[in-house]
């Protein structure tokens, strides 16, 4: 599904603020596998999504898509094969547009534009079955500015956005990190929902080791921009977060503040 092959990012090189983000990384997702990113502050994990997004140019390497070259695509011609969920609930949505045309254009993603009435009457009743499944009551309120609603609800939408159109990959770049415990907790779940029912390839990066442990069936920890540790299947599932916090000290990341984070 995904190929990533000795890629290398470096930020200010050549300066005193020369930053190697990451470093001769490789790893290959199978199609279907839902892995869980964790690590420290700068262990490379957003960086590495954002290089798979094509936010940022990789400066050596190479990432492939079903077979298909993405290094050297621009960011927009990758949007349409990827979906993407932010750690910031405004970054996913227009606020000064409706709940239904915010959805309208995710389902357009990729496809020919014309001079349509705005939203169809086929699309919202699509809408509103896969907004009832929230359970926040957004079904009725289709007409609401987004910018109305709460970081939460913001959240949830741009979830259903990004996999409305069943994506090649899903990006969740530590998507439930602004937003208070029970409503992580219910767009976790719901996240676990989607990618199980439309068995998505998804990479998830978390700060938190028990979601980490809980969710996906393969786990990888970066630290100084490289993986340092790998695990799936039923070795997964046997993980504590006592187990992950002694890798992460063997690779170094003894860091205080990194610790009382990751644990």
């Amino acid at each position: 599904m995904l190929e990533v092959s000795h890629i290398t990012k470096i930020f200010n090189a050549g300066t005193v603020n020369e930053k190697v983000a990451i470093n001769d990384l490789s790893i290959t997702f199978n199609d279907g596998d839902f892995v869980t990113v964790i690590g420290g502050n700068g262990a490379g994990k957003s960086t590495l999504m954002n290089l798979i997004a094509g936010v940022y140019p990789i400066d050596t390497g190479s990432i492939a898509l079903n077979g298909e070259e993405l290094s050297r695509l621009p960011e927009f011609k990758r949007a349409k094969k990827l979906g993407r969920v932010f750690q910031d609930p405004m970054m996913g949505t227009a606020a000064d547009m409706q709940i239904d045309e915010n959805l309208a254009l995710a389902y357009r993603r990729g496809k020919g534009r014309g001079l349509a009435w705005g939203v169809t009457k086929k699309e919202k009743e699509l809408f509103r079955e896969q907004l009832s499944r929230l359970g926040l009551g957004l079904e009725d309120r289709m007409t609401s500015k987004v910018g109305l609603l709460s970081g939460g609800q913001r959240q949830a939408i741009t979830l259903l956005m990004a996999t409305l159109q069943r994506p090649e990959m899903l990006l969740l770049d530590e998507h439930t990190a602004a937003l208070d415990p029970v409503t992580a907790k219910k767009v976790l779940a719901l996240s676990e929902e989607l990618i199980s029912e439309h068995s998505l390839t998804t990479m998830m990066v978390t700060h938190n080791m028990k979601d980490a442990i809980r969710h996906g069936n393969r786990l990888i920890m970066m630290n100084a921009g490289r993986i340092i540790f790998d695990v799936s299947g039923e070795a997964k599932q046997k993980l504590t977060v006592d187990d992950l916090m002694r890798e992460f000290a063997k690779a170094g990341g003894d860091d205080i503040e990194d610790r009382a984070l990751l644990s």
